[in-house]
């Protein structure tokens, strides 16, 4: 086995990379590996040391991860640091453009050759310009990532501000929900009907969509990485006339909206806590990652599954259902769970309390369209 000093510094980094995907799971680990500069992996592992977010730490990293990839397909070199104002404004114009002027005006936006570079890659879905929001995102993440460097950028130069709102202006785009249309609980009851058998998948994915669901709409990296440690047994709810429904909790930690030192609980009780012991049982995890991959011949991971394969399940199920599976994405079990509790009568309040949304404007945007048009508030008169 090469020493440290033989090892090529790809190998070093993805060394590096495994390290921290222990505490953060990553994709493309070996791509980043080849893309990312030792210094960049060096940060990596500060933000880890520092106890940011999982979830946050995956955005910087999935950000750092694109914008290396643009600087060297537009400028044929790293991403400078601190990068200059004229390359944030680069940035800002290869990403907002006006579709009207492109087609007549070929360098208008970002030129064929880049965005070729990036689609070859992977990192480039879109044919248009991007959405403002991702943007915004991206330039946020440059900038924290900047500070933690302890350098200082010109993100906040009035240039740039400027850029971007006329380029914003030029770039009408509807915006769009992360889940076109929500699993409420009839679209919820077809999916599970597809997992009807005792197969290790079917009850895997009965579980999983459960959970996610019952749980407050889970983010599909909070289901992904869910751990047996997350979960302890709770007293049985009393029912009348009923025997008493199991009850779970799930102890989140910190998550997206959290700050550092508050931990995160929810409730699972009833149908969903049956279908995780199922699961867990079916399996025989005892600790560690509760949802693993599965394999053609019923072979249990011991590794988690990665947070695309939830939204993969979500399609799968809803396509075995006879929906449209394009009309369905993890994030659905998210809006789905808050406009369901709205059918129901349930005070908004009471469902942030599990679905764990700070924001009641926030929460109150997943209602989806239809519900509230067909709603009693639009029926006053």
């Amino acid at each position: 086995m090469p020493s440290s000093s033989q090892k090529s510094p790809v190998d070093r980094r993805a060394e590096e990379l495994d390290t921290i995907a222990a505490v953060l799971p990553m994709e493309r680990r070996d791509e980043l590996a080849e893309l990312l500069t030792d210094q960049d992996i060096q940060t990596l592992k500060h933000l880890v040391n520092e106890g940011m977010g999982e979830n946050t730490l995956r955005a910087l990293t999935s950000d750092l991860a694109y914008l290396q990839a643009w600087s060297l397909a537009a400028t044929g070199k790293s991403l400078p640091w601190p990068a200059p104002e004229a390359m944030l404004l680069k940035f800002v114009a290869h990403h907002l453009w006006d579709p009207q002027k492109r087609a007549v005006d070929p360098d208008h936006g970002m030129p064929e050759a880049v965005s070729q570079n990036l689609r070859d890659q992977g990192f480039l879905r879109t044919a248009g310009p991007h959405a403002p929001d991702t943007v915004r995102r991206r330039l946020a993440s440059w900038s924290t990532l900047t500070k933690w460097r302890g350098l200082a950028g010109a993100f906040a130069s009035p240039a740039l501000k400027s850029a971007i709102r006329l380029a914003v202006r030029a770039t009408p785009r509807p915006r769009k929900r992360k889940s076109a249309k929500a699993v409420t609980g009839d679209v919820l009851a077809q999916m599970l009907a597809t997992c009807s058998t005792r197969s290790l998948r079917d009850i895997r994915d009965r579980a999983i969509l459960m959970v996610a669901f019952a749980s407050g709409g889970r983010r599909r990296s909070e289901i992904a990485g869910l751990r047996v440690e997350q979960i302890t047994v709770e007293s049985p709810i009393e029912t009348d006339g009923s025997p008493p429904l199991p009850s779970r909790a799930i102890h989140l930690g910190r998550t997206k909206t959290s700050g550092a030192d508050q931990n995160e609980v929810v409730y699972l009780n009833g149908r969903p806590v049956e279908a995780l012991n199922a699961w867990i049982d079916a399996a025989k995890i005892e600790s560690g990652s509760v949802f693993r991959k599965v394999d053609r011949w019923g072979n249990v991971s011991k590794r988690a599954l990665e947070p695309g394969a939830v939204n993969a399940i979500v399609k799968q199920r809803a396509e075995m259902a006879g929906l449209e599976p394009g009309e369905f994405s993890a994030h659905g079990l998210r809006s789905g769970y808050l406009t369901e509790a709205a059918n129901r009568g349930i005070p908004l309040p009471e469902a942030m309390e599990q679905s764990r949304h700070r924001s009641v404007q926030q929460a109150s945007s997943y209602y989806n369209s239809e519900t509230r048009r067909s709603g009693r508030a639009a029926q006053l008169l």
